[in-house]
């Protein structure tokens, strides 16, 4: 059984930024209409919002996505802050200053 603060891990890591997004999403009983209206943006940038929202809870709640430091580099490519290939590039050149 997990204990109650690896369980809150990717709330604790998420930006103020994303828990009032969730907190706005909840508050409109999940509606994306809702949200993009209170928002003044398209449907479609509420949802994209969303699902790397969801991506980013993926990688904090993921014990095995590596320590602190790569599942922040991995959120920041889930939230489209950096691309793939920078991604690849900082997590290879981070594990081998761990292995030195």
């Amino acid at each position: 059984m997990e204990d109650s603060s690896s369980n809150r891990r990717w709330l604790d890591s998420l930006e103020e930024e994303d828990i009032n997004f969730l907190k706005r999403f909840l508050l409109a009983s999940g509606s994306l209409k809702e949200l993009a209206e209170g928002y003044k943006v398209s449907y479609p940038t509420v949802r994209l919002r969303l699902d790397r929202l969801i991506q980013k809870v993926h990688v904090y709640d993921d014990a095995n996505a590596g320590d602190a430091h790569e599942r922040h580099m991995r959120a920041l490519a889930a939230d489209g802050k950096i691309d793939t290939a920078t991604l690849k590039t900082l997590l290879s050149s981070y594990r081998k200053t761990q292995k030195s």
